[in-house]
Formats: C-alpha cells, sequence, structure tokens
C-alpha cells in the first residue's frame, strides 16, 4: 500500500487537521531546530509551543482512534506521526538531541524522528561555516535512535554531560559497552533477551534466534556462527560455555578498543595494525549505512 505523507503546516485549524488526518496515512510537522533558543535564532516565525501543539493534537487523535476503531468510520493517520531535526546548524550536542528525540517517542508516541545533516547554502552569521555537512554524526543519530526504540536503551545511558557527543570511529553501542565493561563479558547461554541486545553486533534477529536455538543444546562460539550470529564486534563482549573466543584473547578495554577501531576504520583483521590519522576524512563507512538502514547494532 502506498503511504500519502503531509507536512502540516503551522498555524492551521485542528479542523483541517482532522479532515487531512482521515485522508493520509502519515502526518509529519519537523521541528526542525533542537532548542527553543536556535528557533529564536534561525527561525523567530516559529515557537515552540506552537510546533509541539499540533503535534500533541494529531498524537491524542491517533491514540483515540486506536481505542476505539468503531467510533470512527475512517481511520486517522493510520501510518503514525513523524518529525524532522537539521543536525549542526546550531550548538547542540548529540545528548541535546537525542534527549529530544526520546521525549517525542515517549510524551507523543512518534512514529519516527529523522535527523537531517546541515548543509551550508550562504553565509549568514547566524550559520556555520561548514565545509561539509555532518553526514557521520547524522549516521550516529540514526543508529541512537534505532538503540532508543528497539533495543532497551535510554539517551542517559548512551550519552551524559561528560560525554555529550557520540564516538566518530565507533557506533553508539560499541562506545557505551567499551565505557560499561562492568557488564561484560556476557555468558550466551544464561543471559536474558534485553542484556543479549546490549551486546556490541548482535542485534533483535540475532537475539531471538540465540533464546530459541539455546532451548536445546548449549551453544558455542561454531553455534553462534551457524546461526548467523557476525562475531566481529560481538566476540569481545561474551563467553561461551565459560569460555572467550580463543585461547589467547584478553578481556581488556584497551585491547578491545584498539581492536574494534581498527576493524571499523580499516576492515583489517584483528591482529593488523595501522596507525591512525589526525586527518582521516571521517565519513560514514558503508556498515555505518547499513547499520542505520537495518538497524542491526
Amino acid at each position: 500500500m502506498d503511504i500519502f505523507i503531509v507536512k502540516q503546516f503551522l498555524g492551521c485549524s485542528k479542523e483541517l487537521i482532522d479532515k487531512l488526518g482521515k485522508l493520509v496515512d502519515r502526518m509529519s510537522i519537523n521541528i526542525e531546530l533542537p532548542s527553543n533558543d536556535s528557533l529564536k535564532l534561525l527561525a523567530p516565525q516559529k515557537e515552540k509551543q506552537n510546533i509541539l501543539d499540533p503535534m500533541s493534537y494529531i498524537s491524542k487523535g491517533i491514540k483515540e482512534n486506536k481505542l476505539d476503531k468503531n467510533k470512527f468510520k475512517s481511520s486517522f493517520v493510520p501510518a503514525g506521526q513523524t518529525t524532522q531535526l537539521i543536525v549542526g546548524a546550531t550548538p547542540e550536542t548529540d545528548l541535546k538531541i537525542l534527549k529530544l528525540s526520546e521525549g517525542l517517542y515517549n510524551k507523543l508516541n512518534l512514529k519516527r524522528v529523522y535527523y537531517s545533516a546541515y548543509v551550508s547554502v550562504n553565509n549568514d552569521k547566524n550559520l556555520p561555516a561548514l565545509k561539509s555537512p555532518p553526514l557521520l554524526r547524522e549516521n550516529r543519530l540514526y543508529q541512537a535512535d534505532w538503540l532508543l526504540r528497539f533495543y532497551g536503551f535510554k539517551a542517559s545511558e548512551l550519552l551524559d554531560e561528560t560525554h555529550p557527543n557520540f564516538n566518530n570511529i565507533l557506533d553508539p553501542k560499541c562506545d557505551w559497552a567499551l565505557r560499561n565493561m562492568d557488564k561484560f563479558p556476557v555468558e550466551i547461554n544464561t543471559a536474558d533477551y534485553f542484556t543479549l541486545l546490549k551486546i556490541p553486533g548482535i542485534g533483535i534477529i540475532s537475539a531471538k534466534k540465540i533464546i530459541r536455538a539455546r532451548q536445546s543444546f548449549l551453544l558455542d562460539f561454531e553455534s553462534l556462527k551457524k546461526l548467523g550470529v557476525v562475531l566481529k564486534r560481538a566476540k569481545y563482549f561474551i563467553t561461551c560455555k565459560g569460555t572467550y573466543f580463543d585461547k589467547v584473547f584478553k578481556f581488556n578495554q584497551t585491547f578491545i578498543e584498539t581492536n574494534l577501531i581498527y576493524q571499523e576504520r580499516y576492515s583489517l583483521p584483528t591482529k593488523e595494525f595501522k596507525q591512525l590519522s589526525l586527518f582521516d576524512n571521517l565519513q560514514p563507512t558503508k556498515e555505518d549505512k547499513i547499520k542505520c538502514l537495518t538497524g542491526s547494532l
């Protein structure tokens, strides 16, 4: 079925929202800028409450429609509500942006928050002079967004005031794991579903396969490979039957971080090393982009 989306214009009446909501599958009110101060700076014609009020009205309509379908002759925004945030045009941290997204998901039950890397098109004094759009940052936010919606993470777990922005080289789940080594290694044969989801490299599909398979037999690393579990990152954070990936494995943060960085940036074998340049052009890798589309983290 085709999904018809309408961008709702600020200031339109509730009556018009009601009519449009019965004609389209999805509605979107773009917040664009992630704070009230940024709105005042770059979009003074917009006010925070004038954006949130219609979003709340649409959210309420969707909820009422689901609670009493017999009351409505036609569905109201059946595919849900979305919004968009521009990344990099203003100085907000990733933590600030992610907390805003988390609030929108929890309070307004949004279907998706989309992130758009800022593209510099003029030399206005209020805009940053960027040589290129912050595409890697956009990717990291999309990856973190999956973790919020499907992996049981909270924004305050992924980032905090001492660590307000995502790692340029490692994806948000790997970065979180390295900062929380006390939670690892995880024994693959006893961990519950949500603990499995915390392991870098194990996504929703792999976690479900592990839960099903171990009902019949104890899993080892070879079993995981046969199940299709990718061990590129996971092998550093798990044990199978109480043992690590191999006899010489070191459960050490520095060892793990060094290997992960070189694997992610240069796709080299675990024990092959290359000096990391301070001047690398940090752009999303092909794997980064795939993670954003599939949510397999």
